[in-house]
């Protein structure tokens, strides 16, 4: 059973133009072709970029953070309530007003007491500061390098300046150890993203966050084990030239320095606007859509990889979106609030919240304008 669903899977006319076979890829005359199995090694990778995350945040993000002077906010503890411990853990962080009532009877404090322990309760359990700045530290540098070194391994070759070259002999096309290592750790870092997405700052958009590292894992991979690494070197390239702006930004923003925050934001947006919604879908998608049918007939691969190359082009669209929704507030001479973060909240809402029947309202955060977070891909 499992090997006739493993012979299905590996089936040529599922992940190949029609004439051809997996042996059409093997190794011969020193051309190195492109293989499934050379994928296993980016789950160690992944487990090692972990391991190096650690010792980065602590060693050297850390450090940084201190020499910013990013600087914590002092939490009150809500004191021990087993009652209302009880119910913060089994049936919600934000109790309605009833519920807020039925807990003043229960444990013997006011309606306000309530609310207020409820408040130092959630905030308890927010991310830090320093745990933010750390997070973004870590993905600054690595979409920088993987920047520079992804603009490294394609802006020598051909396909660079003419996007038919592309297909050029596909899938016929041997790999340099360039692509190979670029492949490879990209790939690890997006396993070590959803590896460690349980523990980062979880932020309002974290659905979307788990569809796009598990599209671009899917992406990555296939487009390696089906030869496509021209174009996914393109892709991979594309997406990280703003990505580490973003980062930059959130890491000038929790050090308080806002204007370079703001400055650094607006060309983020306008980088993320060109690439994300200019040129991957009127130069990339149309590379890997239109081209490629001058060459052999559509098979599943062409239309899986493409596909997935919508869902990430959606999730585009969508941050898009809050990033525009951010600019315009940012042009109107709004405050910028982080269209998916989740703010601590203060002190001074109280009164607001029991006019309101408990529900805690967000304020934003005292040190700058907290900026959208976008972890990635791509591929973001």
């Amino acid at each position: 059973m499992l090997q006739t669903l493993y012979d299905y899977f590996w089936w040529e006319r599922l992940w190949l133009p029609v004439n051809l076979t997996w042996a059409d890829l093997e190794d011969r005359d020193g051309r190195v072709y492109a293989k499934a199995s050379d994928l296993y090694v980016t789950l160690p990778l992944a487990l090692l970029f972990l391991i190096i995350r650690y010792f980065f945040e602590l060693y050297v993000a850390t450090p940084l953070a201190a020499l910013l002077n990013v600087k914590e906010k002092t939490r009150l503890r809500a004191p021990p309530n087993p009652t209302l411990e009880h119910f913060y853990l089994t049936s919600g962080k934000q109790p309605k007003q009833a519920e807020v009532e039925l807990l003043s009877r229960q444990s013997g404090l006011s309606g306000r007491q309530v609310e207020r322990w409820f408040r130092r309760r959630r905030n308890q359990d927010r991310p830090s500061l320093l745990k933010k700045f750390r997070e973004a530290s870590w993905r600054f540098t690595f979409y920088l390098i993987a920047f520079i070194a992804g603009m490294a391994v394609i802006i020598d070759k051909p396909w660079f300046f003419d996007l038919k070259k592309v297909w050029e002999g596909y899938p016929i096309q041997s790999t340099i150890p360039s692509q190979y290592w670029y492949y490879m750790i990209e790939l690890s870092f997006y396993w070590s993203l959803l590896f460690s997405i349980a523990s980062d700052v979880k932020r309002k958009d974290f659905k979307e966050q788990i569809i796009h590292h598990v599209a671009t894992i899917i992406l990555i991979s296939f487009s390696w084990f089906a030869n496509y690494i021209r174009a996914g070197t393109l892709i991979m390239a594309l997406h990280d030239s703003s990505d580490y702006l973003l980062e930059s930004a959130k890491m000038f923003n929790y050090a308080g320095w806002k204007n370079t925050c703001n400055n650094i934001f607006i060309i983020f947006a306008i980088v993320f606007i060109i690439t994300r919604l200019v040129i991957l879908p009127f130069w990339i998608l149309h590379c890997t859509v239109v081209y490629p049918l001058e060459l052999y007939p559509a098979f599943f691969g062409y239309y899986f990889f493409n596909s997935m190359m919508g869902v990430l082009q959606l999730l585009h669209i969508f941050w898009a979106y809050l990033i525009l929704r951010m600019a315009y507030k940012f042009i109107t001479g709004k405050l910028v609030e982080d269209e998916r973060s989740d703010r601590e909240e203060t002190e001074s809402s109280e009164g607001e919240e029991a006019a309101a029947g408990g529900g805690a309202k967000s304020r934003p955060l005292a040190n700058g304008h907290p900026i959208l977070n976008n972890n990635h891909r791509k591929n973001d």
